[in-house]
């Protein structure tokens, strides 16, 4: 067992940081969360400094949630999956930070995800937060499909759907497809009241500031406006195709997460709704078991 070549009074740090939020847990070494804490956004795509302060911040607020606010982060071995850090400038910028940790093993926020939902098993996740994204971990094998990062992909995650029905509205604007529940809406939201109102409020937003508007296209999609349900509709057949790549790679089980997880899953069509397995336990706790699976390693290599 992991937990066998574990101090028992040694605190682990579990760390899922996504574009949003970046959330943590403190765990002890029989893998009970003792703590949890939210900060700001933990992808270092839309700023390295913001990453590392939502990091720290996240860890401290989980200490304090703990009734530990005196321990030092340096007591700490952290496990940290990250959106953004696939892409090898971001990792090697992230692991070359001086982080405040007595140990940080990094990974992506998918590994942490996959091995969360399926307890360190084999296994395959959709994700549909922020972004969206598919990952299969099997037989040591990891395969990754989407996940390009807002606005060069992300179909079917929230900042697509905000996105997206910004340019659907704003089309109806100009007249040239028919106005509805989802152009009322979403102006109300924005508190504006014509396109360039709505351009300047839009203009140079990052991908949270969309997945914010997402909540309208649910809203009015649910009073049957045409435009909010193609928009879900696409997005669901795009996650539909990322599930079926991933059944390809043979998991024994394949979940939905991410924050807009459930909302999406009606949308998805009916064969992949009915093979989801729901997930075991949460990217958090992924970062943890994989933390401690990685310090095993290194203390194992060290003897």
């Amino acid at each position: 067992m992991i937990t066998n070549n574990i101090k028992n009074n040694q605190l682990f740090v579990g760390i899922d940081g996504g574009g949003t939020k970046c959330k943590a847990i403190i765990v002890n070494s029989c893998n009970n969360i003792v703590g949890t804490g939210v900060a700001g956004p933990g992808n270092p795509l839309h700023g390295f400094n913001q990453a590392t302060h939502s990091i720290e911040q996240s860890a401290r607020l989980a200490l304090q949630d703990a009734g530990l606010k005196d321990t030092p982060l340096s007591e700490l071995i952290a496990g940290v999956g990250l959106a953004g850090v696939n892409l090898p400038s971001l990792h090697n910028q992230m692991t070359q930070w001086q982080h405040p940790f007595k140990a940080m093993h990094l990974t992506t926020d998918l590994l942490i995800a996959c091995m969360g939902a399926h307890q360190g098993e084999d296994g395959a996740v959709m994700i549909a937060g922020t972004g969206s994204c598919g990952f299969s971990y099997v037989n040591g094998q990891s395969f990754m499909i989407g996940g390009h990062g807002f606005p060069h992909g992300d179909k079917g995650s929230g900042a697509w759907i905000g996105f997206t029905a910004c340019q659907y509205v704003l089309l109806s604007l100009d007249k040239l497809i028919p106005s509805g529940a989802l152009t009322n809406l979403l102006m109300k939201y924005l508190e504006v009241s014509d396109a360039m109102q709505l351009v300047e409020v839009i203009a140079n937003k990052p991908a949270a500031f969309f997945a914010q508007l997402a909540g309208c296209v649910f809203q009015s999609a649910q009073a049957n406006d045409a435009t909010a349900i193609a928009i879900l509709k696409e997005g669901g057949a795009y996650l539909s195709d990322i599930a079926r790549q991933l059944l390809d790679k043979n998991p024994p089980r394949l979940s939905f997460i991410g924050g807009l997880s459930t909302v999406m899953t009606t949308w998805l069509d009916p064969d992949i709704q009915a093979i989801l397995s729901a997930p075991l336990s949460s990217p958090e706790m992924g970062s943890v078991l994989y933390a401690k699976q990685q310090h095993v390693n290194y203390s194992s290599q060290e003897l």
